[in-house]
């Protein structure tokens, strides 16, 4: 059974910096893509950064240049560096995991492990 695990949410003010982390278990192919995603209520998820083990990084336009991707692959560990937070980035962020697959451009596409969350919050 694969379980991922994000940590690092938290309220900041606008311009702070937050750094997310996931944490895989499990059986967890060396090909993969994980994937973040957020969620306010009331709008649709958005994928916000992924990364696979091809080596592609993608991050929604409204991020570039404020977040960066990291990963550990021995670990199954992925983290996102949020820096510059503005009150739009606030939402519940969610990891998710396509075993076995690549990641598909514009973060579509089935994944078929999630995380629990961690909520961002930024205040202005």
């Amino acid at each position: 059974q694969i379980t991922l695990v994000e940590s690092g949410g938290g309220s900041v003010q606008a311009g702070g910096s937050l750094t997310l982390s996931c944490v895989g278990t499990g059986y967890i192919y060396s090909t993969r893509c994980m994937t973040w995603f957020r969620q306010v209520p009331g709008k649709e998820r958005e994928g916000v950064a992924s990364f696979d083990t091809r080596g592609l990084t993608t991050y929604t336009d409204s991020v570039k240049g404020r977040f960066t991707l990291s990963g550990d692959s021995s670990k199954n560990s992925l983290y996102l560096r949020m820096n510059n937070l503005k009150p739009e980035d606030t939402g519940m962020y969610y990891c998710a995991l396509r075993n076995g697959g690549f990641c598909y451009s514009s973060f579509t596409g089935t994944f078929t492990y999630w995380g629990h969350g961690t909520q961002v919050t930024v205040a202005s």
